[in-house]
């Protein structure tokens, strides 16, 4: 049994490569799986499920005539997607961090933005977004007045990119293993840092590993998860198509 996992895409208009990539990762590779694993920033940006465009309608249709168990996970760009997407799709909706079990070995899935500690400019960020009530307001403006607070968080985070130093914007490396520990795994997987590896190190003082997907841009990233073990695997994403 073969189970995909994917993360940081960052569907949006104007970036047609990754869209294409996508579709045809759905139509060409996922259907010889048992099960995929999206785990979070599958979009740039989310608004909420009462805002569709051209975009949105074609990744939902190509989900939902995707016949296999297919789960999501938030991700700090999407965390607004819900309920109607999950339905509209048939995707099941993971709590961050979830424990799965795969062939007899449990696996700690999250997005990886809470391991970054160490920004505790973004730790701060994050907590506001994710607070329900924050959620909640800010789902009741209207579609225009979202769109324009999506786009100065943008340029913020941005800015605060490239104004952090790269230790900071990467996870925290005493965060992993206690993390890892605290729901007793060996084995971690998480997007978010664009920095696509497997990590070996020690849990508990049992070897374990921490395997990072990557974001789509110029290659796109998938691993699978096999009855053989795990690859972490690449693919060229032709620009303009």
């Amino acid at each position: 049994m073969s189970h995909l996992f994917i993360s940081d895409l960052h569907l949006e208009e104007g970036r047609e490569d990754i869209r294409h990539a996508f579709l045809e990762f759905l139509r060409r590779r996922a259907p010889a799986a048992d099960s995929l694993y999206i785990l979070g920033d599958f979009f740039e940006v989310w608004l909420g499920d009462d805002h569709s465009s051209a975009l949105s309608d074609e990744v939902i249709g190509a989900l939902s005539g995707l016949d296999l168990p297919k789960y999501l996970m938030h991700g700090n760009r999407d965390f607004l997607l819900g309920a109607g997407f999950c339905e509209a799709t048939g995707m099941t909706l993971l709590a961050d961090p979830t424990v799965i079990n795969l062939h007899g070995r449990p696996i700690l899935l999250m997005h990886g933005d809470s391991l970054c500690t160490l920004d505790e400019e973004y730790m701060a960020a994050r907590k506001l977004l994710r607070d329900p009530a924050f959620q909640a307001d800010f789902l009741s403006k209207p579609i225009a007045e979202r769109a324009a607070f999506a786009r100065a968080a943008r340029e913020k985070s941005k800015a605060h990119t490239l104004e952090s130093a790269a230790e900071i914007m990467d996870v925290t490396p005493e965060e992993v293993p206690k993390v890892m520990a605290g729901h007793g795994v060996t084995l971690m997987i998480h997007g978010h840092t664009h920095r696509p590896k497997v990590h070996d190190l020690e849990v508990d003082g049992m070897p374990a590993q921490r395997i990072v997907l990557g974001d789509w841009d110029k290659l796109g990233w998938y691993l699978e998860v096999d009855e053989d073990g795990y690859r972490l695997e690449s693919f060229s994403i032709a620009k303009g198509d």
